[in-house]
């Protein structure tokens, strides 16, 4: 894309070119449940409002001073620890110690293929492209998670060559359930070993110490402007990027492609790769309690009291970028967010307005499908990166 079509871009986004419809800009209702397999099938759910984050605030004192800290306890229960504690430490060394297994050049970057050592006995593999020929950097970088069917190379197709060809670093890679220790995967132990070796600590919560590994990794380099790391991950990978975008403070700017924002809706954030909604916690006090007793604390009353609005408030005030496939239906079903999941959106903006930042969360609804590229999700993630790791917002 040429200087002129990056400008472009940026003009539409700030245009309104992927406005809101009226009625979606007034949804504040929950996703109906279309999940066959959902421990929690919650009819009813759709026609109930979700709850306001920003009710009796006044201030982003507030948000700051009580709102926020109890969201956050309460996150950090349900997912066990947000990094490892101090027995777990010695799981975890030096993530700069590389394995370096290929090099090449090509027209526009250099393509490194390497492991490195995201626990001391776990070497992950990933891409590293270093922009080539476009000055000396230090560059902005951008880590890209593939989904939970091609392998960690396929990012570098989606969205990696055309990032490290207009001056970013790109580190390509998938998660632990794609591919952990012994080979085990999430359906042939992946989450069982991580609880073996850590205890309560959910896989998305293990995912996203990762990626602050991979930004730990990136902000050694030379290359690398460590100011200015951003996260884009499809589907399984922008699963990862919701929580990312919450709990991992090295990332300036997240884009998830496809998340499916409602945790209760068409996909599958209960399996035991995820959430594990219905793993009892390891605690005496309280043999009964599940991730789903605390997301849902009145099974009576539909709709979770706790959902994704506020995971995403959680990211405020730093940019995050949604991209949903199915905006030409209200409920699709499936794994894609449609325009139900402008309920999220509405009310986690909520915080991100009283913040007074409300243009850093975006949510671009598109008809390109379930994929990690189209010809309206293209345009959307590259002027969001093009803004807010080179623009400076």
């Amino acid at each position: 894309m040429t200087a002129w079509g990056v400008l472009v871009l940026l003009g539409a986004l700030a245009r309104g070119a992927f406005a809101q419809p009226e009625e979606d800009a007034a949804r504040l209702t929950y996703h109906r449940v279309t999940s066959r397999d959902s421990p929690a099938p919650d009819p009813g759910a759709e026609r109930q409002v979700i709850p306001s984050l920003v009710e009796g605030l006044k201030s982003p004192r507030d948000w700051y001073g009580k709102r926020r800290p109890e969201i956050l306890a309460l996150w950090t229960r349900i997912l066990g620890k947000l990094e490892p504690d101090r027995r777990d430490r010695r799981w975890f060394g030096d993530i700069r110690k590389a394995r370096v297994l290929e090099t090449q050049e090509l027209e526009n970057y250099t393509r490194i293929r390497l492991d490195l050592p995201i626990e001391k006995d776990f070497y992950q593999k990933h891409l590293l492209l270093l922009p080539r020929n476009q000055g000396p950097g230090p560059f902005p970088a951008v880590i890209c998670w593939s989904s939970s069917t091609p392998d960690f190379t396929a990012p570098e197709q989606w969205w990696g060559s055309w990032l490290a060809g207009r001056r970013y670093v790109v580190l390509t890679s998938w998660s632990f359930i794609r591919y952990y220790r012994d080979g085990t995967t999430a359906r042939t132990g992946a989450p069982e070993k991580l609880y073996e070796r850590f205890g309560h600590w959910l896989p998305i919560a293990k995912m996203v110490h990762d990626a602050r590994r991979q930004a730990r990794y990136l902000r050694s380099l030379r290359q690398v402007d460590g100011r200015r790391i951003g996260f884009i991950g499809f589907s399984l990978g922008a699963k990862a990027a919701l929580y990312v975008a919450a709990f991992a403070p090295e990332f300036a700017a997240v884009a998830a492609v496809d998340p499916h924002v409602a945790l209760n809706g068409g996909t599958n954030w209960y399996a035991p790769w995820y959430l594990d909604w219905l793993r009892p916690f390891a605690d005496i006090a309280t043999p009964q309690r599940t991730v789903l007793s605390l997301l849902d604390p009145d099974p009576a009353r539909p709709g979770f009291e706790h959902d994704h609005h506020e995971v995403l408030a959680l990211a405020a005030p730093r940019p995050v970028l949604v991209i949903g496939g199915s905006g030409h239906c209200e409920d699709c079903g499936g794994h894609s967010d449609d325009r139900q999941s402008w309920g999220y959106i509405n009310r986690a903006r909520e915080v991100y307005r009283l913040l007074g930042v409300p243009d850093r969360l975006q949510f671009v609804l598109t008809e390109d499908g379930h994929k990690p590229n189209g010809p309206a999700i293209d345009p959307a993630w590259q002027a969001f990166f093009e803004r807010w790791l080179k623009g400076g917002g």
